[in-house]
């Protein structure tokens, strides 16, 4: 016992470090707990919401199964086009408001995780968006088989809740994930980005704003080409023309002048010789 107190006299130092260590543990660990906490409970209040779909889906199906055919005829039946027309208004929704933060840069600037596939919600809701895409049906009349309505139903359902996952988390880290000067550079590529897009700013502050938003995100985030091609179409859109001054009417051509006639010149009167001297 006594060289143990002998030990910790030397090393007293040591129990800074480790309260620090400990400290910073159970954070995470409860950050960490009440953050599957909550996931668990969106996760139940998504698929609830899309309980009804399937049970729908599944009394499609029967009756389908009862009629006798193995092919699903969405031109046959208006219930089972009505439900595809759903599932693409869902799939098209989700995908809107994906594409809203992946196109617009304010939105990227303000909450990065949306477009890093590094962060583990987000990675999850890019494979669920990729699995629904490649099981979406060419359009609400082509025929399918009851498996595949089944299957792109569940594909929907999985996409909306991982997106609607992903975003929350999204918004809840903002930019915590990123250093101090990471932070700032952040600041300073969204004040920048206003410039940028202002149609009061002259063309030439817009041009330089945009050079720089690239320099300030540039390691920071990527952006993708289409939120590149629409950011430069904002920054290059023309800056709406003054009107311009009212001039004054022109002024009435004068008539034309009918040239003078040309004028003979004057022979001059003969004058009578002189008188002649006499004895000349």
């Amino acid at each position: 016992m006594q060289e143990f107190w002998q030990w910790a006299g030397n090393f007293w130092w040591l129990i800074f470090p480790i309260m620090g260590m400990a400290g910073g543990a159970a954070k995470a660990w409860e950050r960490n707990s009440r953050r599957r906490h909550e996931r668990r409970l969106e996760t139940l209040r998504m698929k609830a919401q899309l309980k009804t779909a399937e049970i729908e889906a599944r009394a499609l199906t029967q009756q389908g199964r009862r009629r006798g055919p193995s092919i699903v005829d969405t031109t046959a039946s208006v219930a089972p086009n009505d439900l595809l027309v759903r599932l693409f208004a869902e799939h098209d929704e989700v995908t809107a408001r994906w594409l809203d933060y992946e196109l617009d840069v304010a939105k990227l600037i303000a909450f990065p995780a949306m477009s890093d596939g590094r962060q583990p919600l987000t990675a999850a809701f890019l494979r669920a968006k990729k699995t629904a895409d490649a099981l979406r049906p060419a359009s609400a009349e082509a025929k399918v088989s009851e498996h595949q309505v089944a299957e792109y139903l569940q594909a929907v359902g999985d996409y909306a809740v991982a997106f609607e996952i992903a975003e929350k988390d999204a918004r809840r880290l903002r930019d915590s994930t990123f250093t101090e000067p990471e932070r700032k550079r952040l600041d300073r590529a969204q004040q920048l980005l206003k410039v940028a897009v202002d149609e009061s700013a002259t063309q030439a502050e817009r041009n330089v704003a945009y050079k720089r938003v690239r320099e300030e995100l540039d390691g920071l985030i990527l952006l993708s080409d289409d939120a590149v091609t629409v950011l430069e179409k904002q920054v290059a859109r023309e800056i709406a023309a003054a009107p311009a001054p009212a001039t004054e009417p022109a002024p009435a051509p004068e008539p034309e002048r009918m040239p003078e006639p040309e004028r003979m010149p004057i022979a001059e009167p003969l004058r009578p010789a002189p008188p002649q001297r006499e004895g000349a």
